[in-house]
């Protein structure tokens, strides 16, 4: 299916004028009832989901095929006078007026419906994941308020429940705490919330670095954001970094030394198949062993040795 000229307001409501034509002047009807005042039409085939389904043209390695038919579904504002616009495209087409099917559409709050599909997720019975719209699960469980974005990090991941299931078993309490590539900034403000003494966070994607400070104070705790040449050398008590695992072997030794000798380190994003060349990775520096395992992501976790 191809949409084409798409504008309708969201507090709109609308009429669809359906109607079936030769393929070949398809594309023609759109572009003329796009003239006359539709805010948006679409082509398919109207044999789709039957046995005789044409071929979608355009597939890769395909030659370009077309329906024998074509069917058109344009969106016209309720307040439109279809009739007119039906034969002012006729007209413009030297085309018989098509005989067409008439249907209203309701306007819908898309706002609400695109909200319903993200609900709480709980993550233990003392942590939820909550969006802003919904009301806390369990008053007595630490909530993190977070809204699906475009940063990375809304719990629903594996790998972002792994850490947050870590960070959860690791007393965090007191200490002081790096997110490396901190996305939407959920690992953070889940340490800060779990009683961290300072919480920094690293991304290198600015983007990423303004959603995090946006929901950190949204959660009403107090974390730091920034680029990783912003950050300060000091080394810190626990170093958790969730990105994927190639990444992470180029930064073991950056991520290293970040970590206070006997401090901790939690790593995510990989699947249980490249955890060997992960642990070889930081062999140097910790004796990381797999923490827990989630659908094929596995968290590796370790203790830092002594500096010579």
């Amino acid at each position: 299916m191809s949409a084409r000229g798409a504008r309708a307001s969201p507090d709109a409501a609308w009429l669809v004028v359906r109607f079936d034509t030769d393929a070949e002047a398809a594309e023609r009807w759109s572009d003329a009832l796009l003239e006359a005042g539709a805010l948006s039409v679409d082509l398919s085939d109207p044999q789709a989901g039957t046995p005789a389904e044409a071929p979608v043209y355009g597939e890769p390695g395909e030659p370009v095929a077309t329906w024998p038919l074509a069917r058109i579904d344009a969106m016209f504002d309720a307040a439109h006078d279809v009739d007119a616009a039906l034969h002012e495209a006729s007209f413009a087409l030297d085309l018989p007026l098509p005989s067409a099917e008439r249907r209203p559409l309701a306007a819908r709050d898309w706002v609400r419906e695109t909200q319903s599909q993200f609900a709480p997720i709980r993550i233990d019975r003392s942590l939820w994941i909550v969006p802003s719209w919904c009301e806390p699960v369990d008053p007595s469980a630490i909530s993190l308020t977070l809204d699906p974005g475009l940063a990375f990090g809304t719990g629903s991941h594996p790998t972002t429940r792994l850490c947050l299931e870590w960070l959860l078993d690791a007393a965090v309490d007191g200490q002081r705490v790096l997110d490396y590539g901190c996305g939407s900034g959920i690992l953070a403000i889940a340490a800060a919330k779990l009683g961290a003494a300072r919480v920094d966070g690293v991304d290198v994607d600015p983007q990423a670095i303004r959603a995090s400070a946006d929901n950190a104070r949204t959660n009403g705790v107090a974390a730091r954001f920034c680029a990783p040449n912003e950050l300060s050398a000091e080394a810190v008590d626990i170093v958790v970094s969730n990105i994927l695992a190639n990444p992470l072997i180029l930064l073991a030794p950056a991520l290293a030394a970040r970590v206070r000798d006997g401090g901790r380190i939690a790593l995510a994003g990989i699947l249980v198949p490249q955890a060997p060349g992960v642990q070889d990775a930081y062999a140097p520096w910790f004796t990381l062993a797999p923490w827990r395992e989630h659908d094929g992501w596995v968290l590796l976790a370790g203790m830092r040795r002594a500096r010579e």
